[in-house]
């Protein structure tokens, strides 16, 4: 799954980084400064009053704590610096904390001006123990038990305390991470789709015979086996033909339908390749258009189609009249015909299957490109008149629900499946899935010059060897 949704992963990660900088570039820089006091009473000369002055000194310590937001110390402060503020608001920017078992109070007042939070707590530092020192006055006359004493002077941090880019950045590539993570594991469990052997392992047992890679390019140049014959989708489809063979050795199929689930997985090109690389072997190949529907295969041929399955059904014109020469590859192709208007009877009939034999009986193999099982019941009807049928799975086209009603399909009519064609693999799927093993490329300007050289070499040696043979005298023979 990680491998699969590495890009969703990866972007919902860049977006909250993203959100998480541009939150921190959008908040207000905060500055701090801190002041500290240390609160005591009078002693006394031995030790149980002097445990009893640390108590009552630790109880109110944290009275002095809450005092330090009220009006009682902060109205002194405003009226010190002249803040255009309340008391209230003052206090939203003073904070003070008490570590255990202290009678030190820790002072910290917050402002988006450095300058401004220094004023504050240096005014805090200096109106509080005067305060305190009102407030604990029971007469006028007499002395505060109590004294606070500044242990530290009003000072700045040096730099903002808010916000802390660093922190912030960190939080969202974790957040990102966990969130990617997420939609990803969603997105893998919503997706139905087919994109590797591995989806296919819980959709059917049936045998993969081959995997044949991604190619962009495929619908404009369809014959890879013709025009690339050393690149790594030509040798995808030698595999497939390998595999093929090896199917049912005791007895092997001589007339196989291949077919798709649904339109637009490559059913037609997969055909076309698989026909030139059983031809390559030195076997008679036939390959009959048998989408009667929307027939395409001539036209990745380049062949005319005038007249075809169609007119040979019918009596009008016998078979060996209409094949037509794929070049001199040793393929010969029966077009569709003119498009009937019940295509399913006329691929179920008796001459079907009577044209069927009579092709097993002149070649080695006969390719029935047949249309989608899905959208109608042509190819399960052609299952039943051949030895058996090749499904061919569009990775990232076709859905696992799909799949398993074409191969019920054919389970319906008895018809024998005899392997899966992974198609349009990525190249990642590819290579871990079937292997890689790629040829040294060379492009046709390449090929032409490598001719050209070994031509010129071979002119070379030729004419050394004329030289040779007329400059060595022959010596002469005794009588």
């Amino acid at each position: 799954m990680l491998r699969k949704r590495w890009r969703v992963i990866s972007f919902v990660t860049l977006v909250v980084i993203a959100l998480a900088a541009g939150v921190t570039m959008a908040t207000t820089k905060m500055y701090a400064a801190s002041t500290q006091f240390f609160v005591s009473t009078s002693g006394g000369d031995n030790v149980s009053a002097l445990q009893q002055g640390n108590a009552f000194t630790q109880a109110r310590v944290k009275s002095y704590s809450q005092l330090l937001e009220s009006p009682k110390v902060l109205d002194p402060v405003i009226a010190d610096l002249g803040l255009d503020l309340t008391a209230e608001q003052l206090a939203t920017k003073v904070t003070s904390v008490i570590p255990v078992d202290t009678v030190i109070i820790d002072v910290t007042v917050t402002d988006t001006s450095a300058e401004q939070a220094a004023r504050i707590a240096g005014s805090i530092a200096r109106t509080f123990p005067e305060t305190i020192e009102k407030i604990e006055q029971v007469q006028s006359r007499d002395p505060s038990p109590v004294k606070v004493t500044v242990t530290k002077g009003a000072s700045v941090e040096p730099g903002p305390i808010s916000p802390k880019p660093v922190r912030n950045i960190s939080l969202g590539l974790v957040l990102g991470l966990l969130l990617g993570f997420g939609v990803a594991l969603l997105r893998d469990l919503l997706d139905t789709s087919i994109r590797g052997e591995r989806d296919l392992e819980l959709v059917t047992d049936t045998t993969v015979v081959g995997g044949i890679g991604y190619d962009s390019d495929a619908t404009a140049h369809p014959l890879i086996v013709q025009i690339d014959p050393r690149s790594q989708r030509a040798e995808s489809f030698r595999s497939v033909r390998t595999n093929l063979q090896f199917i049912d050795v005791a007895n092997p199929p001589k007339s196989i339908v291949v077919t798709s689930s649904v339109p637009e997985e490559g059913k037609s090109t997969t055909t076309a390749n698989l026909a030139l690389s059983i031809a390559e072997t030195g076997q008679r190949v036939v390959v009959i258009e048998g989408d009667l529907r929307r027939p395409r295969l001539l036209d990745y041929l380049g062949l005319e189609g005038a007249v075809g399955l169609t007119d040979v059904l019918i009596g009008r014109v016998k078979v060996g009249d209409v094949l037509q020469p794929v070049g001199t590859s040793g393929v010969e192709v029966l077009g569709s015909g003119p498009v009937p208007p019940n295509p399913s009877e006329l691929l179920g009939s008796s001459p079907m299957a009577e044209l069927v034999r009579e092709l097993e009986s002149r070649y080695d193999y006969v390719l029935i490109d047949a249309p989608p099982l899905l959208p109608v019941t042509d190819a399960a009807v052609l299952s039943t008149v051949v030895d058996g049928a090749l499904i061919v799975v569009g990775a990232g086209i076709v859905t696992k629900e799909q799949l398993g009603h074409a191969i019920a399909a054919l389970d319906a009519v008895n018809g024998q499946v005899l392997g899966l064609i992974m198609n349009r693999v990525q190249a990642k799927d590819h290579a871990s899935a079937y292997g890689s093993y790629r040829y040294h490329y060379l492009s046709h300007s390449d090929t032409r010059r490598s001719s050209r050289r070994a031509a010129n070499a071979a002119r070379a040696r030729g004419e050394a060897d004329a030289e040779s043979r007329v400059e060595t005298p022959v010596p002469a023979q005794a009588p």
